[in-house]
């Protein structure tokens, strides 16, 4: 099981934060977000090694946009956190085939979700990210019932998200979900928005190398 610190973009605490690296870091490209990160320089991304994959976050952007933000900061993987349709990923996909860039599709669940809303995009995207149903697309801040997941049979890998925070490590540790890839963690670890404290993320991580020891390919 891996982990991803999402909401990134102050290089200071990017370092702060590599000295008990994720596996993933994400970067919010979304103009609404308080943690937007657009403005960021792009040799901030020089700073994190390879082995840390560099995701952007996108909300209803257009191919284009993405395309110069993979571009621009040198991604690793793609999440879209909008209302895309399969035709829409499936043309990004191809589009971004000849950059190794991996597809991240976000599905926000609540107690009704129908898990057959994921069989178009099923061979479409790499990952799907499952986070709570709110008003807002990501960032509501609290978490969905876990127990819904159970009756996920797909064999596409999946982040978890939506309101985790590191009092949730226990029960984290023990989570036996066909599939989970990744803990997607944000707000519930920071000190001011896009600013993670790093006592917290750090406590984190080495609590969940315990139990899934990290593997560098």
């Amino acid at each position: 099981m891996k982990v991803k610190i999402c909401g990134m973009r102050d290089e200071k605490n990017i370092l702060e934060i590599l000295e008990e690296p994720p596996d993933y870091m994400g970067f919010i490209f979304y103009e609404k977000s308080s943690r937007f990160a657009g403005d960021m320089p792009p040799k901030v991304m020089e700073l994190i090694p390879a082995y840390v994959g560099k995701v952007g976050v996108f909300v209803n952007a257009t191919q284009g946009e993405i395309e110069k933000r993979v571009d621009t900061y040198k991604l690793d993987l793609v999440q879209l956190h909008g209302v895309e349709p399969p035709v829409f990923c499936q043309l990004l996909k191809e589009r971004l085939e000849t950059r190794d860039i991996s597809l991240i599709k976000v599905f926000n669940i609540a107690e009704d979700f129908d898990f057959k809303t994921l069989h178009p995009y099923n061979d479409i995207v790499d990952y799907f990210l499952f986070d709570t149903k709110g008003k807002l697309p990501g960032g509501n801040g609290y978490t969905f019932d876990w127990t819904i997941l159970e009756k996920y049979s797909g064999n596409k890998p999946f982040f978890l998200s939506g309101g985790i925070d590191p009092s949730h490590i226990s029960i984290i540790k023990k989570l036996k979900l066909k599939g989970l890839h990744t803990i997607d963690i944000n707000s519930k670890f920071e000190k001011t928005p896009a600013v993670k404290d790093f006592s917290k993320t750090a406590h984190f991580i080495s609590e969940l190398r315990k139990v899934h020891p990290r593997v560098v390919t």
